[in-house]
């Protein structure tokens, strides 16, 4: 059934290729793969195979690259992308000696694939479980691992119909599963080999904090007595709830990154900013930024983030965070904008996001579900610095609590291994 799903989504992939600029560049890559393997790979070399979705488990998978060739430059890396949102944007990351797209997984390509490569490891992070990669792997003896994996009982693997796809798992060497509910369903399938780690991720978000950007033209743009509040990752149906609420209160400054960055969306921001003093960062220079250009006389203030790459370093001006996407698919990372000690707020989609269930928990996360109940919430934070000062502290506290997980991934792979 598996192979025959397959065969029916690469037919799928051709055909929507010819109309999806997006679709059309990943078939290319994915073509392009084995040559580029051919034309790049050293024979001599050992490679460590990490492979990621996308960008969001690239990110998850990235301190463990970055330890592993520090601490161990004799090994040479393999890093593969499915998506084009990951490969595009990281394709010349450094941290990896080969960058390509994976196959996708037929039996052919996967062959093709591992006689090319031949990985002394694997490492696929989180939601990855390619049937026909696993299986020739597991026939060639090579140690396989799951990394910041989480389990749910809705997965396939956990129903009746999907036992014998959910085989696939036991060709993994070994899981570590952010949580212990993933590691007692897992149990329940026969599935033992497994370490309750945590998630990489925050090892990540550290990591990012103690590189992080000053940014002079942000801090001009905030004056002393106003608080900031930053968005990441807005989407229209978020900003349909926060501006209002900035248009009567001007006390406070807006600084807001966007999901997806082009003119079109900018102008859209722009108009729904009309009340608003905005400028946008790009537009802007260290030199012609002064404070006074966030207010002018009572109006509120509103930049806007046009670029990529500056949110993570953002987030440290803000005194109270919004992440967006709770309001749509799903929310974004909560713990980028969390480990600086600042309370995030988000929409009500967030019920697959562990970090962000525990973020609630402990109030360094708060769900907001409409207008009324994000009002309420802010206003508290206006008039309530103490309880201000609380959330942000334990926003803080419980991103530091979960590092380590690269640490001890690392200890019983490559340690083992070597």
């Amino acid at each position: 059934m598996y192979q025959l799903a397959i065969y029916v989504y690469l037919i799928g992939v051709v055909i929507y290729s010819r109309f999806n600029k997006k679709v059309r560049t990943m078939w290319r890559g994915e073509r392009q793969a084995i040559k580029i393997l051919r034309e790049k790979m050293d024979p001599e070399a050992q490679y460590v195979w990490f492979h990621a979705a996308s960008l969001g488990e690239f990110e998850q998978g990235r301190p463990l690259m970055e330890q592993l060739r520090r601490d161990h430059p004799e090994y040479k890396i393999l890093l593969t992308f499915f998506s084009p949102s990951g490969y595009e944007v990281r394709k010349n990351y450094p941290g990896a000696d080969i960058i390509t797209y994976l196959p996708l997984d037929t039996i052919r390509n996967a062959r093709r694939f591992l006689r090319t490569v031949r990985p002394v490891m694997a490492f696929f992070i989180k939601y990855e479980f390619w049937y026909n990669y696993l299986h020739i792997l597991k026939h060639r003896g090579v140690p396989v691992y799951s990394v910041s994996s989480i389990f749910r009982p809705g997965q396939v693997f956990f129903r009746w119909y999907g036992r014998n796809y959910g085989h696939v798992l036991k060709c993994f060497t070994r899981f570590f599963v952010q949580n212990e509910q993933s590691r007692q369903l897992l149990a329940t399938i026969g599935i033992t080999n497994v370490d309750v780690v945590g998630d990489t991720r925050f090892d990540r978000v550290l990591q990012i904090k103690e590189q992080a950007k000053d940014l002079d033209i942000v801090s001009n743009f905030i004056r002393a007595e106003r608080k900031v509040f930053v968005v990441g990752s807005s989407w229209e149906p978020d900003e349909d709830i926060y501006i209002p609420y900035f248009q009567q209160h001007p006390e406070w400054t807006l600084i807001i990154a966007p999901h997806v960055v082009n003119e079109e969306r900018m102008q859209q921001l722009e108009q729904k900013l009309s009340a608003f003093h905005v400028h946008r960062y790009s537009q802007l220079s260290e030199d012609s930024v002064t404070a006074p250009l966030s207010r002018e006389g009572n109006e509120a203030g509103a930049l806007l983030i046009d670029c990529y790459g500056l949110l993570s370093s953002i987030y440290r001006y803000a005194d109270v965070c919004y992440v967006g996407g709770g309001f749509g698919v799903s929310i974004h990372n909560t713990v980028e904008a969390a480990v600086w000690g600042k309370p995030v707020i988000f929409g009500p989609n967030n019920q697959k996001f562990q970090e962000a269930q525990e973020l609630k928990a402990c109030e360094g996360g708060f769900e907001i579900t409409d207008a009324q109940s994000f009002a309420t919430l802010m206003d508290r934070f206006t008039s309530d610095p103490d309880y201000l000062r609380r959330c942000s502290r334990q926003a803080g506290d419980y991103v530091a609590s979960r590092a380590g997980a690269t640490q001890k991934v690392l200890a019983a792979t490559i340690g083992s291994f070597a």
